[in-house]
């Protein structure tokens, strides 16, 4: 089933589309990890539990952070959101160098919030650093990189990174709380939520990702496993729920006015796609949709 609800464009009537572009926030980490596995691929690292000392000398603990712990949110580094876009709220311009070296400063100030590997904790700050090795590594910029080994091969066409404004005639317009809201300095987000995308690009892409994108010994690197029933954990770049004996793999966004979600149960070969212009109580909603498949829909 494929279907829109409500307006694009409050203003303009714009319908809801197959076609049209939505921001979708943290769901570009699925793409962030996809290219840092095709670096692998490519043998420009030699695994996963490489860590950042053999990058970057200077990194702050670096030898204790794999990109394993940077992919799965184990690192222990601490978020730079706030501090960068308070930042941007009093005029700086900051770019993702700029950044990185917030991060790096964070760690060299205050440590990281845990031992690498002991602990889990959400942070953008990883999908950062991931997405500057990709460039670093493959000596391409890394949206270009993405559009080469991702995009262009599953012909992927209205997915790109994404702009500070929108076009109304291509875009949905952003709604937190009901009021537009759509403008983003975007360099803020870099590898961590920086696409735009299509409803039909993302069932693509996350049609490809429940097929054969990913080998199967990739599969086995990239899902977590052995997920307890009722539970939910974080693989490279993807939530694994678990539900009696069904599973599903997902990933959810929220960015400024935008709430998005991608996921696929492999038992029902089924592929899920969620992007919205609506930008609520999103983490509630993206439960509560993900309970009612796991407990009702597939079952």
């Amino acid at each position: 089933m494929r279907e829109g609800f409500g307006l694009a464009n409050q203003n303009t009537d714009l319908q809801q589309s197959q076609d049209l572009a939505y921001r979708i926030g943290s769901v570009s980490k699925t793409l962030t990890a996809a290219a840092v596995t095709q670096l692998k691929r490519d043998g420009l690292i030699t695994g996963f539990d490489q860590t950042l000392d053999e990058f970057d000398t200077e990194f702050p603990n670096g030898n204790q952070i794999a990109i394993a712990h940077l992919l799965s949110h184990q690192s222990g580094i601490p978020e730079y959101q706030l501090v960068v876009e308070q930042a941007f709220e009093n005029g700086q311009t900051l770019d993702k160098v700029d950044i990185y070296n917030v991060i790096t400063g964070l760690i060299a100030e205050d440590g990281l919030n845990f031992t690498p590997g002991s602990n889990k904790q959400y942070c953008n700050s990883n999908y950062l650093i991931a997405a500057l090795l990709v460039e670093q590594l493959s000596g391409m910029p890394y949206h270009e990189y993405i559009q080469q080994h991702i995009f262009n091969p599953l012909g992927i066409v209205n997915s790109y990174k994404g702009t500070d404004e929108i076009d109304i005639n291509t875009h949905a317009q952003g709604y937190l709380n009901g009021s537009p809201n759509s403008t983003y300095p975007m360099a803020l987000a870099f590898g961590a939520g920086d696409f735009s995308s299509t409803p039909k690009d993302m069932e693509t892409w996350t049609n490809a990702v429940r097929t054969d994108w990913f080998t199967e010994s990739e599969k086995a690197e990239i899902f977590a496993q052995d997920v307890p029933s009722g539970y939910v954990d974080f693989g490279l770049g993807w939530f694994t729920t678990q539900e009696g004996t069904t599973t599903m793999y997902w990933h959810g966004g929220d960015i400024n006015g935008y709430w998005s979600m991608v996921g696929f149960i492999p038992k029902y070969d089924a592929t899920i796609v969620l992007l919205s212009n609506r930008q609520d109580d999103t983490g509630s909603q993206r439960n509560t949709i993900i309970e009612q498949l796991l407990s009702h829909e597939f079952n």
